[in-house]
């Protein structure tokens, strides 16, 4: 029932949108367009993200993607490339989660094509995914009444139900040490970047276990060349999906930074922040056991996996709805070199149609 000219006209339009994060508001609007087509009366709330549902029996299914991508993320040209879609080159595709968006858009209107029954479902496109789950964070969740739910926002072969994927901690640092004269009198100065160079050097990052990771992002300070640096600030993260690992790999950043600040005499002022708690789905859930069934109805192999990277789905779980994120089969997302196949989004989009099944 995919119309896959359709389901690529669809994605290859929406890729010309700019979208990048918090300038999702044209994105929006072409959303809202097709969705208002296709009869279902979206709507936005505060923070821009949309609503719609497709009315029917039952408990509604929650089908969620994003609107936004990560930069460069305007400007974006779709190249058609014998089965494949690509970007042009010079900025991402966004098929991350346009795709998502797509394939859900064209599940729902084969789903209303076929006639037939099918499941309930309440739609949400959220905005400002990239940039710490914004959009979800202030979605007015009275909105909703699904209690089971998907998200179209996953790498790997399509098939892949995520069951687990991690909290984030989002760390900011300020380092204030003592400005002076680099060239007459360096001795009285105390180099914030100094001190932070010893910290970062000691404190664990990248890869910590199979669950756990940590970086520091990005660092800015100092006023000029010859001027011993007196404040610095850092921004970094820790994951887990471990939330023990994730506050102990936190305290030991926090450790380090004080611990520099204290041998070189700064100051410091650590700052964590817990963005998102973890997404945790056992292998037998009933969602699980959903996802799996539709992804045979569709000709697909299930198979369960885990990530490192946060979603939609992390909110969604702690606001008590059972959801997982699902592979869409995107390649080399957040690069220019990003592309997905054709096939990859017709089963994506079989997917969500084979789930609104009853």
């Amino acid at each position: 029932m995919i119309n896959v000219d359709r389901l690529v006209q669809t994605f290859t339009a929406l890729v010309e949108i700019d979208n990048p994060s918090g300038q999702e508001q044209a994105m929006a609007q072409a959303v809202i367009r097709l969705l208002s087509e296709r009869g279902l009366a979206p709507q936005q709330d505060a923070k821009g993200n949309v609503i719609a549902r497709l009315p029917a029996e039952g408990p509604p299914l929650l089908l969620s993607a994003h609107l936004d991508s990560v930069a460069p993320a305007v400007g974006k040209r779709a190249v058609v490339d014998g089965e494949v879609i690509r970007s042009a080159g010079d900025t991402v595709l966004g098929a991350d989660d346009l795709a998502g968006v797509s394939a859900i858009l064209e599940a729902i209107q084969a789903t209303q094509e076929r006639g037939n029954s099918h499941r309930a479902a309440e739609i949400v496109f959220s905005v400002e995914e990239e940039v710490g789950l914004r959009g979800v964070r202030a979605l007015d969740f009275s909105l909703l009444s699904a209690r089971q739910g998907v998200a179209l926002d996953l790498n790997g072969e399509v098939g892949g139900i995520c069951i687990s994927a991690p909290a984030h901690d989002q760390i900011t640092v300020t380092i204030r040490g003592k400005a002076a004269h680099a060239g007459v009198a360096p001795e009285k100065g105390v180099s914030a970047i100094v001190v932070a160079a010893d910290a970062i050097s000691r404190m664990p990052l990248g890869r910590i276990d199979a669950e756990t990771t940590a970086n520091i992002g990005t660092i800015e300070g100092g006023a000029a060349r010859n001027i011993v640096p007196e404040q610095v600030k850092l921004v970094g993260e820790a994951r887990s999906r471990d939330e023990a690992k994730l506050d102990r790999q936190t305290a030991a950043m926090r450790q380090a930074f004080e611990a520099a600040a204290e041998r070189h005499g700064a100051q410091v002022d650590f700052q964590a922040e817990r963005v998102y708690g973890p997404q945790k789905i056992a292998p037998d859930a009933p969602i699980v056991q959903v996802c799996q069934a539709a992804a045979r109805r569709a000709g697909l192999e299930p198979y369960l996996t885990e990530t490192g990277g946060g979603s939609d789905v992390n909110v969604f779980n702690m606001h008590g709805i059972e959801a997982v994120n699902l592979s869409i089969g995107y390649q080399e997302i957040h690069s220019t070199n990003e592309h997905i196949a054709i096939a990859d989004l017709e089963k994506a989009a079989r997917l969500i149609f084979a789930l609104l099944e009853v």
